[in-house]
């Protein structure tokens, strides 16, 4: 690693903690005027989006999966969908400034807690460009300026959505160095930023399982682990068969590349006879291959299915594929679940308040769906706009990260000569 490359980047880092002093006082009218001119610069340079965009498509088709592809492909709908992101968080309520709590102190001092911003949060990512525009909104109207590590896959399509948003940030008031990227120095780059310590406040990956952990391991910069959704259904014996179908089918179908599909289906045995024939057929006429225990493949007919390898219940597909097992009670399903979640989401379909509270009670995990679809887990479906990611750690944050989750806290205490 050259001291060139490790420079470039220490600089990178240099300039966006003097853009972010800039936001940190920064009025909310400002900084939603910023993101109103992201908006608008997007729609109107779709044509040249969308152009670069084709560039990586053609260049990846065949070296990634078709979700992959899925994830990097951006049309017109999509762009206008990005910018439309862009301008719901214009409308959220701005987090920097809000006091969390206060009182007096024993001694009369007047305390309270404020939400200030973060600082410099660096985004690691990969083949997502949509991300580009979500983090460096999020983190603009949270009051920091941010860099962006979007990966190869992306690197054309993120290098316009880079200057076409630095171009509407300097046309707002703001330095351009609020938002930046690092892509030009490669995987290096990545690790050098993750040692930038005292200058990078905050590091978030997005992505999978391997990039991830890589961040989580190596990074000096405290970093927020996000992502990956080993996501389970779980039909009681109590469930409604309908709306179990419903809810299983849209969890695993209704796009199988994200990190909130699920993964594994475990069915109560009681249920089984009733619910397993029907389920299997409807997810394999969509496409679904089917990965299942013994005692669910004697349900299957003659739909085609895989036996369960203890590989499926560890993986996270973000394909059309799922493991389906067939559960004696639901302690077997909480215990299933303890053993291989990735503590993202966890869904239960029941009528029976018992089981429910009980699934409630012993799953431990960012978000817990009942009688409902594992996709909920999304920050615009929780009303947080366009989230940055969803945190399946335990500190800072946890579950879907939107405003609040990119800012932290401070503690201000008025006094009057007060002396200890």
């Amino acid at each position: 690693m050259t001291a060139t490359l490790t420079e470039g980047v220490a600089e990178v880092a240099r300039r966006a903690r003097q853009a972010a002093r800039s936001l940190r006082g920064a009025q909310t009218t400002s900084k939603n005027d910023a993101l109103c001119r992201i908006a608008a610069i997007l729609r109107r340079e779709t044509a040249r989006i969308v152009a670069a965009n084709a560039q990586d498509v053609a260049r990846e088709q065949g070296r990634l999966s078709p979700g992959m592809i899925d994830r990097l492909l951006l049309t017109e709908e999509r762009i206008e969908g990005i910018a439309q992101a862009v301008e719901h968080v214009v409308g959220l309520a701005d987090p920097v400034g809000e006091v969390i709590r206060g009182s007096r102190s024993a001694h009369g001092m007047r305390l309270r807690q404020v939400r200030v911003p973060m600082g410099v949060i660096g985004m690691i990512y990969e083949a997502r460009p949509n991300v580009t525009v979500d983090a460096a909104t999020l983190a603009l109207k949270a009051g920091s300026a941010v860099i962006l590590r979007g990966g190869s896959a992306a690197i054309r399509t993120n290098e316009v959505l880079v200057e076409l948003m630095r171009q509407a940030v300097a046309e707002a008031g703001f330095p351009a160095d609020c938002v930046q990227t690092i892509d030009a120095f490669g995987r290096e780059g990545t690790v050098e930023l993750m040692k930038l310590r005292g200058l990078v406040d905050l590091i978030i990956p997005r992505g999978g399982a391997g990039l991830i952990q890589t961040v989580v391991r190596e990074s000096l910069v405290p970093a927020i682990e996000t992502g990956v959704g080993n996501n389970h259904v779980y039909v009681d014996a109590s469930a409604d068969v309908e709306r179990a179908s419903a809810v299983v089918v849209n969890s695993k179908t209704h796009r199988t590349s994200v990190c909130n599909a699920a993964e594994t289906l475990l069915v109560h045995a009681d249920i089984a006879p009733d619910f397993m024939p029907r389920i299997l057929r409807e997810l394999h006429e969509r496409g679904v291959i089917l990965h299942c225990d013994a005692a669910a493949q004697r349900f299957a007919g003659d739909v085609p299915t895989q036996l369960a390898t203890q590989e499926d219940w560890e993986t996270e597909y973000l394909a059309p594929e799922m493991a389906v097992a067939v559960v004696p009670d639901i302690e077997a399903a909480l215990a299933h679940i303890a053993r291989y979640s990735s503590g993202h989401t966890e869904a239960i379909v029941a009528e029976n308040q018992r089981a429910i509270n009980r699934f409630i009670d012993e799953v431990d995990c960012a978000a817990i769906m009942v009688n409902a679809s594992t996709r909920f887990t999304d920050g615009g479906e929780f009303g947080l706009g366009a989230e940055i990611g969803i945190s399946t750690q335990k500190l800072h944050a946890r579950g879907p990260m939107g405003l609040e989750e990119m800012t932290t806290t401070t503690w201000i205490a008025e006094g009057e000569g007060h002396v200890r």
